[in-house]
């Protein structure tokens, strides 16, 4: 394929914008040392990325479950670890003293990451 067009690419994935998604994702995979699956032929990351896309040798459906998993902000604490915190912070003196909504809010706090501000 000497050059890749948009309609080439289109047919493989019908929508625009998912395609520039999957294109740019494959691109920094390319430029992350992501292996080849035909020749450069001289064009940079995007070109090659759309090429791969237009002659089907990677697989759209395979490169969005990519996209989707680097894009997810997964928590890896069990509720039981949970748990253990909560215990934790109840067992400090400091607590002892709040208001029960206080406790309530700073926990909360806590789960999510510190979003809300602390009283």
């Amino acid at each position: 394929m000497a050059r890749v067009t948009v309609e080439d690419c289109i047919e493989k994935v019908p929508n625009r914008f998912g395609l520039v998604l999957l294109a740019g994702h494959r691109a920094r995979n390319i430029a992350n040392g992501a292996a080849l699956t035909l020749d450069r032929d001289n064009d940079k990351n995007p070109v090659v990325a759309l090429r791969e896309l237009a002659d089907e040798t990677v697989v759209p459906e395979e490169l969005r479950e990519n996209i989707i998993t680097t894009l997810q902000r997964v928590d890896e604490r069990t509720e039981a670890e949970d748990e253990a915190e909560v215990v934790a912070l109840l067992a400090e003196p400091q607590h002892m003293n709040m208001a029960e909504a206080e406790l309530i809010r700073a926990l909360q706090s806590d789960r999510d990451g510190g979003q809300e501000e602390r009283y």
